[in-house]
């Protein structure tokens, strides 16, 4: 399978989102990264559901939400209705994690549980047969155009032995300091899903910049 590249709307200009997705639904883009943060979970807070119903009109590509909050088992309902593909939710904010993969998928969407770079991978071993995606934090969430964490391409490495001696359909995502140079890494350690925000969206040409992400 292709690698998948899903630009991070965080990185996006506020005051012409429609422009910005517009971009991106014209671009090589697979999919839309959306980050909603509370304050609590992470130390920012970016957008909420009124945005993501705001977008389900606009946007071509499927939506992928991940959800920096405390309690995301609260909100299944609201992110199903905004149209989200897949619901992404932290390992370390869920304190019944199957109980919260089950309940998206009811839902309709594909569930993807994320963790924290301190978070080894290890701790997926009972859940991850349950799981479409695992999304990898390659630096501290709660901001954007963050330094990337070495030891991400390792433990994307890793995550990605687990999945293949189970030979699981899991896909691999990682978030944080993508660029040419660290997605080919990260693609090389076994990712299939890359997020990339301000490497995109600062770009002279995002469309060129998602392609040359894409080509990789």
């Amino acid at each position: 399978m292709k690698h998948k590249i899903a630009p991070s709307l965080l990185s996006a200009d506020f005051m012409n989102l429609q422009r910005d997705v517009e971009m991106i639904n014209a671009s090589e883009a697979d999919w839309l990264h959306l980050d909603v943060m509370d304050g609590v979970f992470v130390p920012n807070i970016s957008f909420g559901f009124s945005v993501l119903d705001a977008l389900k009109g606009v946007v071509t590509k499927p939506m992928d939400v991940h959800l920096m909050i405390v309690e995301p088992q609260k909100f299944i309902r609201e992110v199903a209705a905004a149209g989200a593909y897949m619901m992404n939710v932290h390992y370390e904010a869920c304190v019944h994690l199957n109980r919260t993969v089950a309940a998206i998928k009811d839902a309709g969407m594909k569930a993807a549980v994320t963790l924290n770079p301190h978070t080894p991978v290890s701790l997926l071993e009972d859940i991850i047969g349950e799981l479409d995606m695992v999304l990898l934090m390659s630096v501290n969430p709660g901001y954007g155009a963050q330094k990337f964490i070495e030891h991400s391409v390792e433990k994307t490495r890793r995550l990605k032995q687990m999945i293949t001696e189970k030979g699981l359909p899991t896909l691999i995502e990682i978030d944080g300091g993508v660029n040419l140079d660290t997605a080919k890494r990260l693609l090389d350690a076994g990712a299939d899903v890359l997020v990339a925000g301000s490497f995109v969206f600062g770009a002279a040409d995002p469309i060129a910049t998602i392609r040359a992400l894409k080509s990789l």
